[in-house]
C-alpha cells in the first residue's frame, strides 16, 4: 500500500519546464518537482539566475537546465523547446510561473488610476498573461501531438476577486483563470483526455515584485495594506514559498489524474473569510 502511494506523487522520467523558475515562488517549484523525480528545466529572462536554481537542484542529486527565456517573444519559448527537447526529450510538465506587478502600474497617494503608467500597464499585463499563452502555445503543441501532459498555471488571489490598487496585475490574474479552464476544456476535446490544464491560487507571498506594496522599505514592517491582508487571512499570517508544494505536486502528479480545468486558492483561508 505505502509503494503505491507514494507513485502516485513521483514524476521519475517526466520532464518539467517551469518558467519563471528562478524567482522566490518558481525557485522552489522547480526543487518541489526534481525532488520527486522530475528532469526540471528553468526559464527566465537571466541564463546566470536560472543556471542557479539548476545548480542548486544538481548539488542535491536532481536533474535540472537552466536556460535563458522571454516568455513574451515566442520564438524565444520556440528556441528554448528546441533545446530542452535535444537534452531531455518532450515536455511532459508545463508551470507558467513568469509573472510580477510594477510600482508604475500600481495606484497610490502619488499616482491615481488616470495617471498609471500605459507602458507599464501593457508590461503587467502582458508578462503575466500574454507570457503565459504563449508559453502553452510552445509547449502544450507537443503535448497535443502526444495527447498526454500537464500544464499549471499561476494564477492568484486576484483572480478570484480584484484587489483594491492592482488593475493590471488583477485583471491578467483573472484571464489566466478564464484561460486555464478554457485551455483544459480545449485541450480535453481537442487533442486528448490525458492533456490537464489546472492554476495554483497563491494567497499572499512576498516577493521582489510586491514587497514595496506590503512591508516597509527602512523598517521590514507590514504596511497597513500588509497588515490587513494579515487581518483577513484566518492562518495569520503571509505564505512561504514551500508552502505551494504539496498542491503543485500534486497536480503535477498522477494522483490527479482525473483533475483538470479547476483552480485551487493556497492561500492560509483568506478567500474564504469575509471579514466577519
Amino acid at each position: 500500500m505505502m509503494t503505491t502511494l507514494s507513485s502516485l506523487f513521483r514524476l521519475d522520467g517526466q520532464t518539467a519546464v517551469i518558467t519563471g523558475g528562478s524567482g522566490v515562488l518558481g525557485s522552489v517549484m522547480a526543487q518541489t518537482l526534481a525532488r520527486a523525480g522530475a528532469s526540471v528545466v528553468i526559464l527566465s529572462r537571466r541564463r546566470e539566475a536560472s543556471q542557479v536554481v539548476a545548480q542548486q537542484i544538481i548539488a542535491e542529486g536532481g536533474q535540472a537546465l537552466g536556460l535563458a527565456c522571454d516568455v513574451l517573444k515566442k520564438e524565444s519559448l520556440e528556441e528554448a523547446l528546441e533545446q530542452v527537447t535535444s537534452v531531455s526529450g518532450p515536455v511532459d510538465i508545463l508551470v507558467n510561473a513568469a509573472g510580477g506587478n510594477q510600482p508604475a502600474a500600481t495606484t497610490s497617494q502619488e499616482r491615481t488610476f488616470f495617471e498609471l503608467d500605459n507602458e507599464a500597464i501593457d508590461a503587467v499585463f502582458d508578462l503575466n498573461f500574454s507570457g503565459t499563452l504563449k508559453a502553452c502555445q510552445v509547449f502544450g503543441k507537443g503535448m497535443a501531438e502526444r495527447k498526454q501532459g500537464c500544464i499549471i498555471n499561476i494564477a492568484s488571489m486576484n483572480s478570484l476577486r480584484p484587489l483594491t490598487r492592482i488593475p493590471a496585475y488583477s485583471a491578467a490574474k483573472a484571464a489566466i483563470t478564464n484561460f486555464t479552464q478554457w485551455l483544459a476544456v480545449h485541450m480535453a476535446q481537442e487533442y486528448g483526455p490525458n492533456i490537464r490544464v489546472n492554476a495554483l491560487a497563491p494567497g499572499f507571498f512576498l516577493t521582489e515584485q510586491n514587497r514595496f506594496l506590503l512591508t516597509d522599505a527602512q523598517t521590514g514592517a507590514y504596511t497597513p495594506r500588509g497588515q490587513k491582508i494579515i487581518e483577513h487571512t484566518p492562518q495569520g499570517r503571509m505564505g512561504v514559498p514551500e508552502d505551494l508544494s504539496g498542491t503543485l505536486l500534486w497536480l503535477a502528479s498522477p494522483a490527479a489524474h482525473f483533475v483538470t480545468g479547476i483552480v485551487v486558492p493556497v492561500d492560509g483561508g483568506f478567500s474564504a473569510y469575509s471579514g466577519v
